[in-house]
């Protein structure tokens, strides 16, 4: 398939990375993190729609508030069916004070999250500033305030298993309250009423479908709550990996490719190079020297190659150089693998899924030393 139309951008983004100390690389600027959408959600009570937790952190939660109304008392009859209006009463009391308990834990849970989320931000904010400006590889520094970061995520991880606790609790709450909801109904059927019954009743079931709806709406919001949760966790577990490399290697990258919305590569592994109309690599990584520095060159390339075509699949290739004996083919192609997997593994920490990615190895006359190339298809 012709892609003509991106040749000229792929070729921008052309890479040769060596380790010769005389070889020059230029790290291009850290990718922008995305803005959250915002959120707007219902208030328990009544039917009006209220904004979205308000919040410097990306963690955006919903904002009813779910405190039932109250139970209307009522006198007895000295009926059946006017006792049963008070066990039922009772019931609806017990249960609306049970919603209560839990609207309150949600209110705190959901101003905890987002208030530790905020926190972690800072400290992410404050690592990449000290990144920015350039810094020593392993800066202790940088690393204590990492795992303060990773302490902080694991603090919005506690509270998300609270959260799946507390809807456990809501879903029994709700399945309770169309029992009593039945109940008050069938309670109009049974002889012997008086009208003092029927009205009390009346009332009862007014509020216990009030109820039912209020509960109904918690569980919404609160499933909707748990669900942007758990995405905000796996995106920013991805950033805090790359964050890592970042640390590891005194450079800021940029958000993790994981925590984009990037589309998923759709095309099957081709052979290397056959998705470019020239066969040209994205990026050369010479390995002519042990740890040579190609992270930063390398994220910015591949971040740029997904930034145009997001659905893109990549081939990365071990070169070994095909001149010489047998063995000593055999002993290049096995450290030329040794390199494409180490570059796998870099890849794999700025987020990007290894299903994107074939592994393959060949020899070439052309190649003066072990190189890995990068290809996207």
């Amino acid at each position: 398939m012709s892609m003509k139309p991106i040749r000229a951008a792929i070729a921008g983004a052309l890479l040769v990375l060596s380790a010769c100390t005389n070889t020059g690389q230029t790290a291009a600027p850290a990718a922008a993190s995305a803005s959250p959408p915002s959120t707007s959600t219902q208030t328990a009570s009544t039917s009006t729609t209220a904004p979205a937790t308000a919040s410097n952190s990306p963690l955006q939660l919903n904002s009813g508030n779910f405190q039932p109304e109250g139970v209307t008392p009522g006198q007895p009859t000295g009926t059946l069916v006017g006792k049963k209006v008070e066990d039922l009463r009772a019931d609806l009391t017990r249960l609306q004070a049970s919603v209560a308990d839990e609207n309150k834990q949600l209110q705190e849970l959901r101003a905890q999250s987002v208030t530790t989320a905020s926190n972690y931000h800072n400290t992410v904010a404050a690592i990449q500033a000290k990144l920015q400006v350039g810094t020593t590889k392993g800066n202790p520094i940088l690393v204590a305030q990492w795992n303060q970061a990773q302490a902080q995520l694991e603090a919005v991880n506690t509270d998300l298993g609270h959260m799946n606790s507390l809807a456990n609790e809501v879903a029994s709450n709700a399945a309770l309250s169309s029992y009593l909801l039945e109940a008050s109904r069938a309670a109009f059927g049974i002889s012997g009423a008086v009208d003092e019954d029927h009205r009390q009743l009346s009332i009862l079931e007014d509020e216990t479908n009030r109820t039912t709806v209020l509960i109904d709406r918690l569980l919404t919001e609160l499933t909707e709550d748990i669900s942007r949760q758990t995405n905000y966790l796996g995106a920013e577990r991805s950033n805090l990996n790359t964050l890592a490399l970042a640390v590891n290697n005194g450079e800021l990258y940029g958000e993790s490719f994981a925590a984009r919305n990037y589309a998923p590569a759709m095309a099957p592994p081709l052979p290397p190079g056959s998705g470019i109309a020239t066969g040209r690599p994205l990026v050369v990584i010479r390995f002519d020297r042990d740890n040579p520095d190609y992270e930063q060159a390398l994220f910015a390339a591949v971040s740029a190659a997904l930034d145009r075509r997001p659905n893109a699949g990549f081939d990365l290739v071990a070169v070994a150089p095909s001149a010489g004996t047998a063995a000593q083919v055999s002993l290049n192609s096995s450290a030329a693998r040794r390199s494409a997997d180490k570059v796998l593994r870099s890849l794999t920490s700025m987020g990007l899924s290894p299903d994107r990615v074939s592994l393959s190895t060949m020899t070439s006359p052309n190649a003066q030393t072990n190189e890995v190339q990068l290809y996207v298809r």
